[in-house]
């Protein structure tokens, strides 16, 4: 008999219970994924965001060519660890001998899922027919579905947006072939192409898609998810089964657990101290530097102090120091007085 999982959302917006499953995956209730996102979704900072509560993580996209040539940063993130399981692999491009040869690679790194990104909306992907280029030749995108779903044991997913622009907002029946062709879950981000990431999200088509009596798959919805009450109303409003979190996680991992102690109490978990965002953007330091070496883990960190630390006042001087220091103990020795000097200040 098959076990069914149910979550109940306690909430001003009321309760409701639905399954989740990918594949023979099993999510905990009303699952929160943490969003792929190039340059930040690395080994380092998803141990972060697993120990404050994502369910689901996707390593940064991945390009096929570059898997297939062996170019070393590529292959870099195929590096996924057991405390962060689940875990997909996403990869994207625009040939689908290089995404078949490219899921044979990732299968033998062992992810629990393949994810591919059909949403990426930067020029130097989109405009070479990948990413959510591809969603201007919806025939081209199923057949690849279709190829890479053949070519691997894995459960694959796909990440896409609502179209190439206004006029070709297909996501209801692009969603229901990628379903036909194999794909076990899709998140769909409530924006097109065109939109990058202006605008506000329009989830309403996303709606449609889960409420479309011939999706069996989970849906997750994915678009301007920054705080609990939206999580939680999103979550009502248009049924989705889990919610994709992408830039409101950056310098904020603690989102997570926010979100969810939200949806048990109904209430507003205390937002952490000064003294605790400096300790996990330490953690996030001494971890980028084992994995990626020094003084690449020092400069690749630089792009996270201004979240971490977002609404300081009078704090200018201590980023420019984050931002300049070369070595890791002095940073570390710097967050340290940080920590010291705000200790239990809130940022409200």
């Amino acid at each position: 008999m098959k076990r069914l999982e149910f979550v109940i959302l306690h909430s001003k917006y009321g309760t409701y219970s639905h399954v989740v499953k990918i594949a023979n995956i099993e999510l905990p209730d009303f699952p929160l994924l943490l969003a792929p996102m190039e340059d930040v979704s690395d080994p380092p900072f998803r141990a972060l965001c697993k120990e404050h509560g994502a369910d689901l993580m996707f390593t940064e996209f991945i390009s096929s060519e570059g898997l297939i040539r062996d170019a070393a940063k590529s292959v870099m993130k195929l590096d996924i660890y057991e405390a962060e399981r689940p875990v997909g692999i996403q990869i994207f491009g625009s040939e689908i001998d290089s995404m078949k040869q490219s899921a044979e690679i990732i299968e033998a790194s062992r992810p629990d899922i393949l994810d591919i990104n059909y949403g990426c909306p930067v020029k130097k992907v989109a405009c070479k027919g990948a990413g959510a280029g591809i969603l201007q030749d919806i025939p081209l995108m199923v057949k690849m579905t279709a190829e890479i779903v053949k070519s691997t044991n894995l459960p694959v997913t796909v990440k896409t947006r609502l179209g190439w622009d206004d006029n070709t907002r297909y996501i209801v029946d692009v969603a229901e072939r990628l379903q036909d062709v194999g794909i076990q879950a899709i998140s769909i981000h409530g924006r097109t192409r065109k939109q990058m990431y202006k605008g506000e999200a329009d989830w309403s088509l996303i709606g449609d898609v889960k409420n479309n009596p011939r999706m069996k798959i989970p849906v997750f919805g994915n678009g301007d998810i920054d705080s609990p009450e939206k999580a939680v109303e999103y979550g009502q409003r248009y049924g989705v089964d889990g919610v994709m979190i992408g830039r409101a996680s950056i310098g904020n991992p603690w989102v997570f657990r926010e979100i969810k102690h939200f949806m048990r109490t109904g209430q507003h978990l205390e937002k952490p101290t000064i003294a605790e965002r400096a300790a996990a953007a330490k953690q996030h330091l001494l971890m980028s530097v084992k994995w990626k070496g020094e003084r690449l883990g020092v400069v690749e960190m630089r792009r996270h102090y201004a979240n971490y630390f977002k609404g300081i006042p009078d704090f200018k001087a201590h980023r420019m120091d984050l931002v300049t220091f070369m070595d890791a103990p002095e940073i570390v020795a710097k967050l340290d007085a940080i920590a010291a000097e705000f200790g239990d200040y809130i940022v409200t």
